[in-house]
């Protein structure tokens, strides 16, 4: 008998809110395809032992665009319905002028780069109907930053943002959902240990907002609760 679940693919599925995201799906009854980097076992490995088929791993390296290309050649019999690209690094709170060029290079290339290839590479095999999401932040807007810090995180965030927009615009007559998703300030290794939200009560929020903008074209800038969160 065919398979009528619906398929998620989450790059950057690991650990953390990529791992809760993969677990989420699962949790409603989708097919996942997860991604991690290189051969190391992670908690998806465990994850897809006890899914009973539902889950599997391709491996990505997100910010080599060869193997973004190999992963859609390896995708290129599905259809999905959700493509959603978690990844991103923060290498502390350093104001902008102390920032080595190195380090500022890879957290854009990491951040916002590397994001849109994967959304430019596999979006078309997202279905008409289908969803675009990447994880953004609260920190990438600009009118939220009354505070200051984490410059190069936010600055990387925001211009994930903009070249989303860029991407929407080129699609204006795309049907598909694309979505700028902020999961609220959760601990992560990223957010910390002092953040307000685990994952577990981050995701199902992140996973619902999702659910309820199917359909509705064009970009939104979303936070876990379903809320706009402003430029």
């Amino acid at each position: 008998m065919k398979d009528t679940r619906k398929t998620a693919v989450v790059i950057g599925a690991s650990r953390a809110l990529g791992l809760g995201l993969a677990a989420e799906y699962l949790r409603r009854d989708w097919n996942v395809i997860g991604t991690v980097r290189g051969s190391r076992r992670t908690g998806l490995h465990q994850l897809a032992e006890a899914s009973g088929g539902r889950l599997t791993i391709e491996s990505l390296e997100m910010t080599e665009p060869d193997q973004v290309s190999a992963l859609r050649d390896r995708l290129a019999g599905h259809t999905l319905d959700l493509l959603f690209v978690n990844a991103a690094v923060t290498r502390g709170d350093i104001p902008i002028g102390e920032v080595p060029t190195d380090m500022f290079t890879e957290v854009m290339v990491t951040n916002a780069l590397s994001p849109m290839r994967v959304v430019e590479t596999l979006g078309p095999l997202v279905a008409p109907a289908g969803t675009i999401g990447v994880m953004s932040s609260d920190q990438g807007s600009i009118a939220l930053n009354t505070e200051g810090g984490q410059d190069l995180y936010r600055a990387s965030k925001s211009a994930l943002n903009q070249l989303m927009r860029c991407y929407a615009v080129r699609h204006a007559e795309d049907t598909r959902t694309l979505l700028l998703m902020d999961p609220g300030w959760v601990r992560t290794e990223l957010g910390g240990p002092d953040a307000d939200l685990s994952v577990e009560e981050s995701i199902p929020g992140v996973a619902a907002t999702m659910e309820r903008h199917q359909g509705k074209s064009g970009l939104h800038f979303v936070d876990y609760q379903g809320q706009v969160v402003p430029w």
